[in-house]
């Protein structure tokens, strides 16, 4: 039964959502969807701990020293995500947009910072933000990665870094003080102890506001003497200065090193670490550039172009919730990081508003969005990487979960496993290691996971299919049963959730004309709209209505 609600959906995709009409009825012509970035539905995944593509890639760099429970390397790599994509996973759950951890080169060696050996697995601790991290995969993989998922219909949100390096460690030394600090900590008492400051302790903080032009830093240039690309490295950096007219500041050498992967291989858009604690001029500058390489990367391959969107600013403002609109409160001043770069900023307040009912939560995201962040949106998750605390940790509302957050207005994130409840509490772990098992492919057999993931795929490939779900405006036809609709230019469709099994009359408000057949994606009946309304025979309490 599965498969074939699978199959079904595809086919309706795939045909631009058109039904075949019945003798009596009309046809129904509907012109297959625009990719919309607001109404993206996204799947991140800590690249580590996904899929090992390539088990000859699990050990480098002599990390070898036994770490703390899941504070090591464990396999994934950027293989096992094309893997992935290939055999068409993504496809199925409707996503079409990835965002995986950060691959680029790490620090060598693990840290101890009271919570046992921990290595840079998670990808945000750069030691070069030249090259990729053997354990993640080869620029070949990257590349294929990127020219797999476009194939797919898929795009790529790469998970930058530019507010810190990696500690550091035996075999990874502080950078130059005239590209870091180390102190002091961040106390976040107003905007300069969040932003002028260190995360953590040994965690060197870019000078992301100096103005002073410098060289390259020592350990750096060491390292790519003994690699022997120094040479190379140096010609392209001045290349890049000489065409931008750029300063040789800290942050815009690393500016230059991050739009590269945009201009060589067409990264779609970045997923930005650490929003808050850069200056927020930094991420407009940031923004530039890669709006230029991403236009560059469009003229070099224009076989390859999937749209005309522009290249794609997603941040994570620590603590930014949309009740906050364009703004992020430090107390002693409000920054506007929409107008400073971003499209879209996490949005950390969905788990707390996903505890109301249907009909709050998505009223009042479409009254947001399509007023104060008209033409911005806000992404919404229930479980991360580093939330301790997400909607269900437990995992005891799976079906909520998706049904909440695949149609909430704005753009949803699937966090790896949330299709398949893979387990968010795990005994014998610190922190957030917890949130970070390796996905759990093993459980794909049993009975309850794919009944859950079907339920996934369904709202997922429903939601991909429909533009509308994320980015068009909302309005309740009904409180009881609930039924609502939401339009995006052609696009119209109409769900009703908490319904009652078996036949259910669904009053479509004009969504639809009389006489047009239309198809509840959730089931796979048709039925043809008469006097404003559809009557669905299935077994379900859920409908999910398009032409």
């Amino acid at each position: 039964m599965k498969q074939f609600f699978v199959l079904l959906s595809i086919a309706l995709f795939l045909f631009g959502c058109k039904t075949k009409p019945s003798k009596t009825a009309k046809a129904a012509t509907v012109e297959a969807q625009p990719f919309v970035w607001e109404a993206a539905n996204v799947y991140f995944m800590l690249t580590d701990r996904f899929n090992n593509g390539n088990k000859e890639n699990d050990l480098n760099f002599d990390r070898t020293k036994e770490p703390a429970k899941l504070r090591g390397f464990m396999g994934g790599d950027m293989a096992g995500i094309t893997q992935k994509i290939k055999e068409g996973y993504f496809d199925d759950l409707g996503i079409n947009a990835i965002w995986f951890s950060p691959v680029l080169e790490q620090i060598h060696d693990s840290t101890d910072e009271g919570t046992g050996n921990t290595y840079a697995f998670h990808g945000y601790w750069t030691k070069d933000w030249t090259q990729f991290d053997p354990n993640f995969g080869t620029e070949a993989d990257f590349k294929e990665l990127i020219e797999t998922a476009h194939k797919h219909g898929i795009r790529i949100l790469m998970d930058v870094v530019m507010n810190h390096t990696g500690p550091v460690t035996e075999k990874d030394p502080v950078w130059d003080n005239n590209w870091v600090r180390t102190e002091p900590g961040c106390t976040y008492q107003g905007y300069d102890t969040a932003v002028s400051c260190t995360l953590v302790e040994n965690l060197p903080d870019v000078l992301t506001n100096s103005t002073e032009t410098v060289s390259l830093p020592t350990p750096l240039v060491e390292k790519w003497k003994k690699e022997g690309r120094y040479e190379t490295e140096l010609k392209e950096l001045d290349a890049f200065f000489e065409k931008t007219g750029l300063a040789k500041t800290p942050k815009n050498y690393i500016i230059k090193w991050l739009t590269d992967y945009v201009r060589e291989y067409g990264v779609d858009g970045y997923r930005v670490d650490t929003v808050k604690h850069v200056e927020e001029g930094a991420w407009n500058d940031l923004n530039q550039q890669a709006q230029i390489a991403f236009s560059e990367w469009k003229k070099a391959h224009p076989e390859a172009v999937l749209d005309e969107n522009d290249f794609y600013m997603l941040g994570e403002l620590y603590g930014y919730g949309i009740d906050g609109k364009r703004y992020y409160d430090f107390g002693d001043k409000k920054v506007d990081y929409y107008a400073n770069g971003f499209d879209n900023l996490i949005n950390f307040q969905f788990k707390y508003d996903a505890q109301g009912d249907y009909e709050s939560i998505f009223s009042k995201y479409n009254d947001i969005l399509q007023n104060d962040l008209q033409g911005k949106s806000v992404m919404n998750y229930i479980s991360s990487h580093d939330d301790g605390d997400p909607f269900d940790k437990a995992r005891t509302k799976p079906y909520e979960s998706a049904t909440k957050l695949l149609l909430t207005p704005g753009i949803s994130q699937v966090y790896y496993g949330d299709e398949t409840k893979r387990p968010l509490i795990i005994e014998g772990t610190v922190g957030d290691a917890t949130l970070r098992s390796f996905m759990n492919w093993d459980m794909m057999n049993d009975a309850e996971t794919k009944k859950l993931l079907t339920h996934w795929q369904k709202l997922g490939q429903f939601r991909k299919a429909h533009p509308a779900i994320g980015a068009g405006t909302h309005k309740m036809i009904s409180e009881s049963p609930y039924v609502f609709a939401r339009t995006y230019k052609n696009d119209n469709v109409v769900v009703g959730l908490d319904l009652p099994t078996g036949a259910k009359e669904i009053n479509v408000d004009g969504q639809f004309e009389n006489g047009i057949t239309v198809t509840d994606h959730y089931s796979g009946k048709t039925a043809t709209v008469n006097n404003g309304k559809v009557t669905i025979d299935s077994e379900f309490s859920i409908v999910l209505l398009h032409q």
